[in-house]
């Protein structure tokens, strides 16, 4: 029964990655998924034969497969440049889930090449830093007492998000960490060396509506 179970759950969750990609095809966006239907046709042979351990394998495959397709598209969404930073093509990375649905969509890109001045941005699904995140943003009381004097909350295109202040006590320098959670996606902008409106700038350019249509 927890086969049966798990394999549904795995169905339900690949539909809803099916259509983000009927989405991505539907909007002209160039997509490739010959990994995807690879893993679809040996999953439904294998459920055909009553094999649901190889048939649960292969749908953790599609949805790994289905992640890193939906995290390529979201790099094209990505700016090249993040407070006068060029990025570093090299170490863009996708990742999608393996074994484990909540492992989810994980994307990352990085700007500049001085270790003392540089920034990233990383999305992730289902992060397990949202339940906290959203605590501190909707409940005022709560978030009194979760946050400290270093921690704010703005709004960044009608998005409540949580702003971190770091400042490095030998070069006084200030580093900024700003955690947008947009349903069950988490966006999470690091910049070194920078200022409030810089992040916050900056965050604001980001198409924060396709992103998190994408990434659902």
């Amino acid at each position: 029964m927890d086969y049966v179970h798990t394999l549904k759950k795995n169905q339900l969750y690949t539909m809803k990655k099916i259509f983000t990609l009927l989405f991505l095809l539907w909007t002209g966006l160039s997509v490739t998924a010959q990994d995807f239907n690879k893993n679809l046709s040996a999953a439904r042979s294998s459920y055909s034969s009553g094999n649901l351990t190889d048939a649960r394998f292969e749908m953790e495959q599609m949805l790994s497969d289905l992640d890193r397709i939906i995290g390529k598209e979201i790099l094209k969404l990505l700016p090249t440049t993040l407070n006068g930073l060029n990025y570093n093509a090299k170490d863009d990375n996708v990742t999608g889930s393996s074994g484990n649905i909540a492992a989810g969509l994980y994307v990352h890109r990085s700007y500049g090449t001085d270790a003392t001045k540089d920034a990233n941005i990383e999305i992730i699904n289902n992060s397990p830093l949202i339940t906290s995140i959203n605590a501190i943003l909707s409940t005022p009381i709560l978030g009194s007492m979760m946050r400290n004097e270093n921690q704010s909350v703005v709004r960044v295109q009608g998005y409540k998000s949580l702003l971190n202040k770091n400042t490095n006590s030998e070069t006084g320098k200030t580093s900024y960490q700003l955690q947008i959670p947009m349903n069950n996606t988490l966006l999470t902008i690091n910049m070194d060396d920078t200022t409030e409106d810089k992040i916050t700038n900056a965050a604001n350019q980001l198409p924060l509506q396709k992103i998190v249509q994408i990434a659902q």
